[in-house]
Formats: structure tokens, sequence, C-alpha cells
């Protein structure tokens, strides 16, 4: 019988190289078709081994979430950054590996990241999807996320529509 170990934690910068792996999988699944070809491998390659372990130096929030050994999950969190919203947190980056999700992990490492926001005092927080990313967006409303308001982002020659989740303290 073999026992599979689940743990969440914070970020040491070991798990650089394993974060970035995450990254890169997540994002190409989350985005592809969404953010144009071109702008979504720039914005893939330039989060390397090399920017993780400098996050994790500088003391970026970051949480992980390891399967079996191995990083399958990350998030990155702190002070919200969309001052005219009234939440102290936000959820920066939320991503599983494409083989990871859909199991019940997300909900496990969002609980988490959620905890760590008010150990640091930030209660109520946020989180950004793309309105075209309809997995994040249901993902974020099946925890009880609500749509508190809505922005624009560019990614080369175009602008896509994102949403703000919230969630009370």
């Amino acid at each position: 019988m073999s026992t599979v170990s689940i743990e969440i934690r914070r970020a040491s910068w070991g798990d650089a190289k394993e974060i970035a792996g995450v990254h890169d999988a997540a994002w190409r699944l989350a985005y592809r078709g969404i953010i144009p070809g071109r702008e979504l491998e720039k914005l893939v390659l330039r989060r390397g081994p090399n920017w993780w372990a400098e996050a994790i130096d500088k003391g970026l929030g970051i949480m992980v979430l390891e399967f079996d050994n191995a990083i399958a999950g990350y998030a990155t969190f702190g002070r919200n950054r969309a001052r005219s919203l009234p939440f102290a947190g936000e959820i920066y980056e939320f991503y599983l590996a494409p083989n990871h999700q859909g199991i019940g992990l997300g909900k496990r490492l969002f609980a988490a990241t959620r905890a760590q926001l008010a150990r640091h005092k930030l209660n109520g927080h946020i989180a950004w999807a793309l309105a075209d990313n309809a997995q994040a967006q249901s993902f974020y409303a099946r925890l009880g996320g609500r749509e508190v308001a809505r922005g624009n982002e560019r990614f080369g020659e175009i602008e896509l529509v994102k949403i703000a989740f919230g969630w009370d303290a």
C-alpha cells in the first residue's frame, strides 16, 4: 500500500525550478487561445527559475502545494493592488499543474492562501480572472467569490476584460 503526501507551505528557494514548471504548463493551458501566442510565450518565458528564486529571496508571498513530494501548484499573494476596492488582500496568481486540476487540491491551496492573508492582517481579499477564462471564473465562484469589479489588461495589441472576485473577511 502506498501513501501519497500533500503538503501546503511557504515556498523556499529550492522550489524555484518546480514552480517555474508549474507556471509554464498551467499558463499555457489556461491562456492558449485567449492571450495571443507571441504575448503568452513572452509571459511564460520571463518567469523561469531565476525569476522565481529572486521572488522568493525578496519575500514575495508564495504558497506551494506539494503532491507526492513534487510541486503541483502555487499561489502568490499580498496587499491588494486595487486601492479603490474595499479588500485588504489579494491573491495575485493561483495555478495548479494541469494533471493536478479537478481533484480538490485547488480548494486546499486556496484555503491555505486565505489563511496566510489573514495571518498578515489582510482580511478580505480579491483575485482577478480574465473574462474569457471560464475555468478560473467557475473555480472562484464555487469558492464563494462574487464579482466586485471589472477592468482591462493589455496583451500586445489586444485588450482583454478581467473580473475581480471578492471574499469578505
